[in-house]
């Protein structure tokens, strides 16, 4: 009986490795088995700034000088020209954990940010953010696809990592708004 017990502990055990692993990005799972993909967003945000300064506040943490603040949630592994390749930390379950995703981040002056997961919980990830300027005001759209492997399992588990993924792109839409929006006010009155 108490093999049983000490067999069941390890399950348990190696069940909530495999999960920690997941999420904080530490065991990426690229099977390529059973690949189902599933859509991010779309969302989309008015911004009332130029959409050349609302690209330069996306651009900034990747092609500029980094805060403090910024540098603690991402790191730039590689820089080019119109591209890097990030490593983004995200805090999950109350802050409790911490995912970390490796992302490139490619941009295109003045209209489209793309990113592409390299390392991450799940498998595929591909996003867009597209800008488009209409009488003083930026649209900013995003949206993008979550694949993960293992038909109805990875589902479940896409369906899981979309929720925090979105609430963390809707958290940056957010941010970008009021950024862009407070950096042109500040423009006007001077």
């Amino acid at each position: 009986m108490a093999w049983l017990i000490a067999g069941g502990a390890l399950v348990l055990l190696a069940a909530a490795a495999t999960y920690v692993g997941l999420v904080t990005g530490a065991l990426p799972a690229d099977l390529g088995i059973g690949r189902r993909l599933r859509p991010l967003g779309p969302e989309a945000v008015d911004i009332a700034a130029p959409r050349e300064l609302v690209f330069d506040v996306i651009a900034e943490p990747y092609l500029g000088q980094q805060t403090t603040a910024v540098a603690e949630k991402i790191t730039i592994l590689e820089r080019g020209a119109d591209m890097v390749l990030a490593a983004h930390r995200t805090p999950v379950h109350g802050g409790r954990l911490v995912a970390i995703t490796v992302e490139t981040v490619h941009f295109e002056r003045p209209h489209t940010v793309r990113f592409r997961l390299v390392r991450g919980p799940v498998p595929h990830v591909a996003e867009e953010f597209v800008l488009n300027e209409s009488d003083g005001v930026t649209r900013l759209a995003y949206d993008g696809e979550l694949g993960t492997d293992l038909w109805a399992l990875g589902s479940w588990w896409g369906r899981v990592v979309a929720k925090t993924w979105e609430r963390t792109v809707a958290a940056s839409l957010a941010m970008i708004k009021a950024e862009s929006e407070r950096r042109h006010r500040a423009s006007t009155q001077t």
